[in-house]
């Protein structure tokens, strides 16, 4: 039987900043993102599918390097994302830092990186890719799935 549905995960985005006595002028946000969609997705399909998104931020008056993590989402584990759709079923997917789709996107733990350190140029918008997986040959039903994650820029 083939199934196939539209599938999105979606990014809610929220931007906490620390300031260090000194930088009191500093200030990092996240500006946009472009959800990683993964379009019509087949059951059938013996290869992932992939798809790739952004994010974009500005940081004012930063002078130590920032980090930006990513959250589990709304299936409580990086080591295999999960988006929600109709029925019981949960569609496996994960985000990685790089194309290769080797090093999994969270917060430093559990084998998962972060993005940085790096450290920004003053006043001007950054974009850095978000790479993401469908993972092949999930038997879920067919409708629209999503998930939610939270980002964090840390400074």
């Amino acid at each position: 039987m083939r199934n196939s549905a539209t599938r999105a995960a979606a990014l809610a985005v929220v931007g906490a900043c620390g300031l260090l006595p000194g930088l009191a002028g500093a200030v990092c946000q996240i500006r946009t993102t472009q959800a990683v969609a993964f379009g019509t997705y087949l059951s059938t399909d013996v290869l992932p599918r992939d798809s790739v998104g952004n994010i974009i931020f500005r940081c004012e008056g930063q002078i130590t390097p920032i980090y930006i993590d990513i959250s589990t989402g709304g299936g409580g584990a990086f080591a295999a994302r999960s988006m929600a759709g109709p029925g019981s079923p949960r569609l496996r997917y994960n985000l990685y830092r790089d194309a290769t789709r080797l090093l999994v996107w969270g917060n430093g733990s559990s084998g998962t990186v972060r993005y940085g350190p790096f450290l920004p140029v003053f006043g001007e918008d950054t974009t850095i890719p978000i790479y993401g997986r469908i993972f092949s040959q999930q038997s879920v039903p067919a409708g629209a799935y999503s998930d939610t994650l939270v980002m964090t820029v840390t400074f």
